[in-house]
């Protein structure tokens, strides 16, 4: 088991940088997958997180595209544990079912960073009526991490790629879908390629103009150089500022810990995070460009409503009502909420979904 406290506080106080290790110090030896803290359980007890976990179901889709090189670590080189590691088929994603399959199919996606987890409040409000599905996009919460360079790069175009796979695994033919923040626009570019089976979609603070496809500071960091891998070793400045930072959001110890719980286990998670906000750097102004001309064009036929939490941190409201209004697409503003929705106001967004959902659009 390898121990990086006093190598990453190290680093850290040579760059001026302090990175909390509160909920570090009791971790057990023996628990970790080899590139982690001090092994990385918090607790021996019963958690949120376990019991979240035991809600879920694994399911494999997108072929890893690995060499079967053991990964390394980009700090160090040190090969990491399995829980690093590129499956040696498909990946296996954490998904949250609840509802009759039988029913209509809604997929609801997180934002970047977040986990399915960001849905707990909505998927009760959606059973009765339909199969709703939360799942944790590759990198994020239980679902594999994969190092860059190593099966799964963190591009764009793999996320737009891997969402069809899993979709088509889940096996849902006709499918609404919801999706928060900084991935709308990877949906949008596969809704594009599948009008025929997209019932509706619904954007939740989605980066619709000029103005919001750009990282805040408080995930570009994560994709400086070597601060970037540092910072994102960081369970408090990855989840909790990254979640709290962009609008009223409070958030409770049981949920934090949640959040926490990946960056708590493997470096994996961090690694993750650090790749994927050094691709949102480069290619986020090309996909937001990309979003706005398939929503604005004519041979756009999904059904499409923009939810907006008026108290977003990170994205400015100007521009979206016009954007909304020139392309035709429904605006519903929700008050209360910052840029992660469904944290804000997760009741409300499900009688939101319930309402502009219309099972009338399946039949």
């Amino acid at each position: 088991m390898i121990n990086l406290c006093t190598d990453i506080k190290m680093i850290s106080q040579s760059c001026g940088l302090v990175v909390v290790q509160d909920y570090l110090l009791d971790a057990p030896e023996s628990v970790g997958d080899g590139f982690s803290f001090s092994g990385g359980k918090y607790s021996d007890e019963p958690s949120p997180s376990d019991e979240w976990f035991k809600q879920g179901k694994m399911v494999k889709a997108y072929s890893s595209s690995g060499s079967g090189e053991k990964a390394k670590d980009p700090i160090f080189g040190l090969t990491m544990g399995a829980g690093s590691q590129a499956s040696s088929d498909f990946f296996r994603w954490f998904c949250v079912e609840v509802g009759s399959a039988d029913n209509p199919s809604v997929i609801l996606i997180h934002g970047f960073p977040s986990q399915a987890y960001s849905y707990r409040k909505v998927l009760p409000i959606l059973s009765k009526d339909y199969h709703a599905i939360a799942f944790d996009w590759l990198g994020f919460g239980f679902s594999d991490k994969p190092q860059p360079r190593y099966g799964f790069d963190y591009t764009l175009d793999e996320y737009v790629s891997s969402l069809e796979s899993l979709i088509d695994e889940l096996a849902v033919t006709k499918v609404s879908l919801v999706v928060q923040g900084y991935f709308a626009p990877v949906v949008v570019k596969y809704a594009n390629s599948n009008q025929e089976k997209i019932k509706n979609l619904m954007l939740l603070n989605p980066p619709l103009t000029a103005q919001h496809a750009k990282l805040p500071p408080t995930l570009s960091i994560f994709s400086n150089f070597l601060l970037g891998e540092i910072f994102s070793q960081d369970p408090l400045r990855a989840s909790d500022k990254a979640l709290t930072s962009c609008g009223p959001y409070k958030m409770k110890e049981e949920d934090a810990m949640v959040y926490r719980r990946p960056y708590l286990t493997s470096g994996s998670s961090g690694f993750a995070l650090n790749a994927l906000s050094r691709t949102m750097k480069k290619d986020l102004k090309r996909y937001v460009e990309d979003m706005q001309r398939i929503l604005k064009d004519q041979s756009w036929k999904v059904k499409t409503t923009i939810c907006w939490g008026q108290r977003d941190r990170w994205f400015s409201y100007d521009g979206v009502e016009n954007f909304c209004k020139d392309s035709n697409h429904t605006l519903v503003e929700v008050p209360k909420a910052g840029h992660h929705v469904q944290e804000d106001c997760g009741e409300e967004l499900g009688q939101l979904i319930y309402k502009t959902i219309s099972r009338r659009d399946y039949i």
